[in-house]
């Protein structure tokens, strides 16, 4: 499944919030905090603590500063999901994020409108 998301950040500001785990709460309203690196790089590992629930373990498998492309693997218990994301710009102004999560048709269908709420907010100024 792959969502997409418009708006005025610019993509500058976009990328740095993709790029610092520390700001994943900031946009990410299902986050409550991060336990990583200060910026991504592939190969990272780390802990997402969400709102609700147990934390969640991943591994960065890439990361693309120039095209703006990263992908990470997240474990949730016996679940296991693949997100791939990417920032362009959005025409004259503003950035378009991309996020494409492969795994469990269930778990992704349940994933995404909480995924699609998240990546808005993302991309806000």
């Amino acid at each position: 499944m792959t969502l997409r998301a418009q708006g005025a950040a610019d993509v500058d500001t976009v990328w740095q919030r993709y790029a610092r785990p520390a700001l994943w709460s900031t946009w990410a309203p299902q986050i409550r905090s991060v336990e990583s690196e200060p910026e991504l790089r592939a190969g990272m590992r780390g802990k997402v603590r969400p709102v609700a629930g147990p934390a969640v373990r991943f591994v960065v498998t890439a990361v693309d500063h120039e095209a703006l492309t990263w992908t990470w693997r997240v474990q949730a218990g016996p679940f296991s999901l693949l997100l791939r994301h990417a920032v362009d710009r959005g025409g004259s102004t503003g950035a378009v994020t991309r996020l494409t999560v492969e795994g469990p048709a269930p778990v992704v269908l349940a994933y995404a409108p909480v995924a699609r709420h998240a990546l808005r907010r993302l991309v806000r100024p």
